[in-house]
């Protein structure tokens, strides 16, 4: 039998969750005219709301921000209305639903960009990567740097993106810091060759992610906001010359800050957990508050790691895709239905909402 510590409830903050099963943000390309969530969208995540918690695919917080074809905003009252349907119907379900929060910095395409310019990030550096535009993957575009005095305005856009998030009803926010995206590329020295304030010290290169989360905390408060990172992940062709200082700096400043939770994406994303050395324990020693493992986990796996008190909470990704009911199935011990990777990206409801429950594969 599974240990049942995992399946029991546990408490976020203020929040009660159901149990320790965390569904991972999944981009999936589905959002309709006004980058508005649709109405499918509330199908989904409600399918899904038997998680403790779930964190919907990444939002940008600007237009600026986006850098793949039919990903969701959170900027305009369309967009906030559209969200108001997805909560509405997760908490109708049970569920708590938090929204993650990001700006893609350079990996993005003049053509997702308002007015055709060029993505910015920290410096003028090229990612090695694709986005998902015009219906297929293409490189990313040449970025420019962003100027000092440009800053600030990065910081308001995840401020306001979070207040509007709580307009939408969600519980909270998770701001991303991980995956090559805009506030690791400002943390990570291979993609930030900056000389000012924002460059070259561990302190410095963590500075704007450290600003936009205490903005963040400052409007929603604390206890509603969590962070997500991804120390050794190589996503997006990011690279980092120190990251264990590095990043045992950052826990420590947001443990001070008083966050709910650091999400911590173990190894490379979606791909091996010993890509490269790192020490994650010294991370869970320094962030006092709840520690949330990402990357590979199964049922085996994350008992044991529970066990061991190496996390609290954790996040299944993929897996539930292809199964609304996860919880259930890891309850019961039942197999997983298997996803289909061609309906991953794009389209309507075939591979988003049509995967069945174990109850509907057995009425069928």
């Amino acid at each position: 039998m599974p240990d049942k510590t995992l399946l029991e409830p546990y408490s976020l903050g203020s929040l009660t969750l159901a149990n320790r099963v965390v569904m991972a943000p999944l981009t999936r390309n589905r959002a309709g005219a006004g980058l508005v969530p649709s109405d499918l969208a509330a199908t989904y995540y409600a399918q899904r709301a038997s998680a403790g918690l779930l964190i919907t695919e990444a939002t940008q917080v600007s237009a600026q921000a986006q850098g793949y074809q039919d990903t969701p905003g959170l900027y305009t009252q369309e967009q906030i209305d559209g969200w108001r349907k997805v909560t509405d119907a997760v908490h109708a379900k049970g569920g708590r639903i938090f929204v993650q929060l990001w700006h893609v910095g350079r990996v993005s395409h003049v053509a997702l960009q308002p007015g055709g310019v060029a993505p910015v990030a920290p410096s003028a550096i090229r990612a090695v990567t694709k986005t998902f535009v015009n219906n297929g993957f293409a490189d990313v575009s040449e970025p420019r740097a962003l100027a000092l005095n440009e800053l600030p305005g990065i910081v308001s856009d995840f401020r306001q993106a979070a207040a509007n998030a709580i307009a939408a009803s969600f519980d909270g926010v998770e701001i991303h810091g991980a995956n090559g995206y805009l506030l690791e590329q400002f943390i990570k020295d291979g993609a930030n060759q900056r000389t000012d304030a924002y460059g070259g010290s561990v302190e410095n290169r963590a500075r704007l992610l450290l600003e936009v989360v205490a903005a963040v905390a400052r409007e929603i408060g604390a206890e509603r906001t969590g962070v997500r990172i991804s120390p050794v992940s190589p996503a997006n062709a990011i690279s980092c010359s120190d990251p264990q200082p590095q990043y045992d700096y950052i826990a420590e400043q947001l443990s001070a800050l008083g966050i709910v939770y650091l999400h911590v994406v173990e190894g490379a994303t979606g791909g091996p957990r010993d890509v490269a050395p790192f020490d994650y324990d010294a991370l869970r020693s320094r962030f006092k508050q709840t520690y949330l493992a990402n990357n590979g986990y199964d049922l085996a796996l994350a008992s044991a790691r529970l066990a061991e008190g190496k996390a609290d909470l954790f996040a299944f990704g993929r897996p539930f895709i292809s199964n609304p009911d996860l919880v259930e199935r890891l309850k019961s011990g039942a197999p997983l239905a298997a996803l289909n990777p061609a309906t991953l990206y794009g389209g309507g409801a075939d591979g988003y909402t049509d995967y069945p429950t174990l109850a509907e594969a057995s009425a069928e």
